[in-house]
């Protein structure tokens, strides 16, 4: 296990060797949650890489990460834990076929730890002292009030009660990263528990370190030219602008392609890659494409000479 970062630089070469490029301000908030022990609170738009922090704190400070993954309806069975209720069942037929026949033994066998299903919550703070895990809360927002009321117990005091066992208090607090996309707000309560932090799109000389980082085969003059393009995109009227894990999933598919360039034809045939709804889509194909991509190419032979 490594030593968790002593500084913000240290935190920024933590996240940028696994090809994360964090900005200054996305590392501190990191350092710093790290540090004081709280839980970091990141809100964004889909595709900027909030989920992606959690799994390289958990791959660079060799930790296990586990993973909640928040959905409408989710309760206390599904994120902590449940009784095997089919288990408990045989072993109550096994016991009645044995003659045995005392009901308060047989209360306390069926209720043992071993008939007990732990999910991502519990496994999360029963990890031994020294093998904390990273605890990542995706897409909270989904979720609805009453699962956030639960949580309150356990981002506060990391413990979780077990009405049959009693209450399970962490020995060492995991390292908890909660993630939203905002489709709702959520209750101050949680957020005041929390680090907090608005992962925002990056800017183009950012994006194309990450895209140099991510996708070293891609050639400069295609990584350059993807980037300009989806920073143009970004900047226009779009049902839903493309992330950073789109530019990623584009210059791919153009290296896949076999493209050391963006052309009118390619950029068309391949939008379905960069944008996900179908509207943006035949707003961008065609006329409006080229006018961008002739755009992104005259700024670039005029940053050529330059």
């Amino acid at each position: 296990m490594t030593k968790l970062p002593t500084s913000i630089d240290d935190t920024v070469k933590l996240l940028r060797s696994t090809g994360y490029i964090a900005g200054r301000d996305l590392a501190t908030v990191v350092f710093l949650s790290l540090k004081m022990g709280r839980p970091l609170f990141l809100e964004g738009e889909a595709g900027v890489g909030k989920t992606e922090i959690a799994k390289v704190l958990a791959e660079t400070l060799g930790r296990k990460l586990i993973r909640l993954q928040c959905y409408e309806g989710l309760d206390i069975n599904s994120a902590v834990y449940e009784w095997n209720y089919s288990a408990q069942m045989i072993e109550i037929r096994l016991a009645e076929a044995a003659g045995e026949l005392d009901r308060e033994r047989l209360g306390n066998d069926i209720f043992a730890e071993k008939f007990l299903i732990k999910r991502a919550l519990l496994q999360a703070l029963e990890a031994p002292k020294g093998q904390a895990p990273v605890l990542l809360i995706d897409e909270l927002d989904r979720t609805d009030e009453a699962f956030e009321a639960f949580l309150l117990e356990v981002l506060s005091d990391f413990q979780v009660t077990i009405p049959e066992l009693g209450t399970i208090r962490a020995e060492e607090p995991p390292i908890v990263i909660i993630t939203s996309n905002r489709t709702r707000e959520v209750h101050d309560a949680l957020k005041r528990r929390c680090l907090y932090h608005w992962v925002g799109y990056p800017d183009a000389r950012r994006e194309l370190e990450i895209v140099r980082a991510r996708r070293p085969k891609a050639s400069d003059a295609l990584a350059q030219e993807v980037v300009l393009f989806v920073q143009s995109l970004r900047g226009g009227d779009l049902y839903k602008a493309p992330g950073v894990a789109e530019t990623l999933d584009w210059v791919t598919a153009l290296h896949e392609l076999d493209s050391l360039s963006l052309d009118p034809q390619t950029v068309n045939d391949t939008l379905g890659v960069l944008l996900k709804y179908q509207d943006d889509i035949s707003r961008m194909q065609g006329t409006e494409a080229k006018r961008i991509l002739d755009q992104i190419k005259d700024e670039i032979r005029t940053m050529s000479h330059t």
